[in-house]
């Protein structure tokens, strides 16, 4: 199993000299200690796969389909609906994530299957937990140990992830988005790693079904993916980034925040994230245009949250998908609860180093194309984002 030393190294390097910060011994000793024994384990039980699971040999992924776009930009809601086609797709939960082995989603899935035969005291106990958790943030993202969530997670096991940059603000010292820009031989390793975890998750679901991916992160890896995947399909979701771009980074502060990091100490980070911002808005219609064999769809976050059904159908089309009437009855039974669902997440451009006049001057074009609203000439201190999922 791939493990990135170079990535490792950095951050235990960066949270060694925080001399000052009050997580630096737990955190250290994450590092040095509980890391390399989990990785360690994980990367035991992906060798032994190849041993108990011989057809993972013979495993392929076909035409996967990934879901990318600015974060807060519909990815989620995209990705919900279309998992909902479960006689095509195959996807992570979120609890598959942190283990990337086949043989440990299946011992996990053996114990639930057991904790049901004993009137399911242990599910009982992970869904008080999760509620707990995640329940206070579900308003901004639905979150639960048993939703499909972005995969690009499984990577963590690889060094690969960034939870380290959400946890210790240090987006400004490992760059986990412009794979593209990155030596071929790194995209090489992390695309072969990557390919390798979504083998494991497509056999444990039957192996026939097709992969389906959402990662906002993977904005800048579109071009390692056709390169990895020559039959991928892509899905990129765009929204008026007057909205998403402020919207995300306030969501990094609040995550930022909550583990007692100061605006100083985070600064430079949302700078990064500020940069990574245009690039998620350009990038892959760059990459798309270079490619233009590759079966692809711009989905504009009105039609997905005003007519989603409509929506998703033009998906399929686009990417050359049958959509099977058992679907299409969901999609339709969705179609009001869709509309409907609205939560409430208040952020301000005004706390950050940026404008909309900055926004509309670097993005010029695509608001043109895309008619968004402008919002440089007009007054007041914030908005409010009404968002879905």
């Amino acid at each position: 199993m791939y493990f990135d030393f170079g990535y490792y190294a950095r951050v235990l390097r960066h949270v060694w000299f925080l001399k000052n910060w009050p997580g630096r011994q737990l955190t250290l000793l994450r590092l040095l200690l509980w890391l390399p024994l989990a990785s360690g384990f994980h990367g035991l039980c992906f060798l032994l796969d190849y041993l108990f699971f011989p057809r993972l040999w013979f495993q392929q992924v076909h035409k996967p389909v990934f879901i990318v776009g600015h974060a807060r930009s519909g990815t989620t809601l995209c990705h919900r609906l279309l998992a909902a086609d479960g006689d095509n797709f195959s996807y992570f939960l979120y609890w598959e994530l942190f283990f990337p082995s086949l043989l440990q989603k299946k011992v996990i899935r053996g114990l639930g299957r057991l904790d049901r035969l004993l009137g399911a005291p242990c599910k009982r106990y992970l869904t008080k937990w999760d509620d707990k958790t995640f329940g206070k943030f579900r308003h901004i993202h639905n979150m639960s140990l048993w939703n499909a969530e972005e995969d690009q997670f499984v990577m963590r096991a690889a060094f690969v992830t960034q939870q380290w940059a959400i946890d210790v603000p240090m987006m400004d010292k490992i760059d986990l988005y412009h794979l593209d820009q990155m030596s071929a031989k790194k995209s090489r390793r992390w695309m072969h790693h990557y390919r390798e975890c979504l083998k494991r998750q497509l056999l444990l679901n039957g192996g026939n079904r097709i992969h389906l991916s959402k990662n906002p992160l993977m904005c800048g890896w579109v071009g390692a993916i056709i390169e990895t995947f020559a039959d991928a399909r892509i899905v990129v979701l765009m929204r008026n980034p007057n909205d998403c771009i402020p919207s995300t980074l306030k969501l990094l502060e609040l995550s930022w925040r909550a583990k007692g990091w100061t605006p100083e100490q985070y600064a430079a980070s949302l700078r990064e994230m500020m940069a990574i911002s245009f690039d998620s808005m350009r990038h892959p219609r760059q990459v798309l245009t270079a490619h233009p064999d590759t079966l692809h769809a711009f989905v504009d976050y009105r039609d997905i949250t005003a007519e989603p059904r409509k929506t998703v159908h033009k998906i399929y089309k686009a990417l050359a998908m049958p959509l099977s009437d058992d679907f299409d009855a969901y999609l339709d039974a969705q179609e009001n609860t869709e509309r409907s669902h609205k939560t409430h997440f208040e952020y301000t451009i005004k706390d950050y180093e940026l404008s909309h006049k900055q926004i509309e001057a670097q993005l010029d074009d695509l608001f043109d194309e895309y008619q968004w609203p402008r919002l440089s000439d007009r007054n007041g201190p914030q908005t409010m984002e009404q968002i879905n999922g």
